[in-house]
């Protein structure tokens, strides 16, 4: 029985390529998301995988000294009923920061411990 082949023009840029690096960790997809897109709530930071939002803002703002805006708000639930959760925002003044850190958090563990030490 003959293997089904995809044509080279419809494969994926990374088959067969050995050199990509590790999926960014939750921490970076979150911090990254909220450079870009702004805030996030519990919900929506599902999407990226992260299922404790709460934590990882808590590290971001213990570990490496980024401050949130917090504020609360009434969602519907899977279930369709109202909850409250807290939309977490990244203000203006902490981007430059948040920037420094996600490079941080996107180098290789080795560059990450010269810096830290």
């Amino acid at each position: 029985m003959k293997k089904a082949t995809i044509p080279e023009e419809k494969r994926s840029q990374s088959q067969g390529d050995t050199t990509t690096g590790k999926p960014p960790s939750k921490i970076a997809r979150v911090l990254a998301y909220m450079l870009n897109d702004g805030s996030l709530q519990r919900f929506e930071a599902e999407r990226l995988g992260d299922h404790c939002l709460h934590s990882t803002i808590s590290s971001l703002a213990n570990g490496y000294g980024l401050k949130f805006q917090r504020q609360l708000e009434r969602v519907p639930n899977h279930w369709g009923e109202p909850c409250t959760v807290t939309r977490y925002t990244l203000p203006a003044g902490e981007r430059h920061r948040a920037s420094a850190v996600l490079e941080i958090l996107c180098s290789p563990l080795k560059q990450r411990q010269r810096v830290a030490a």
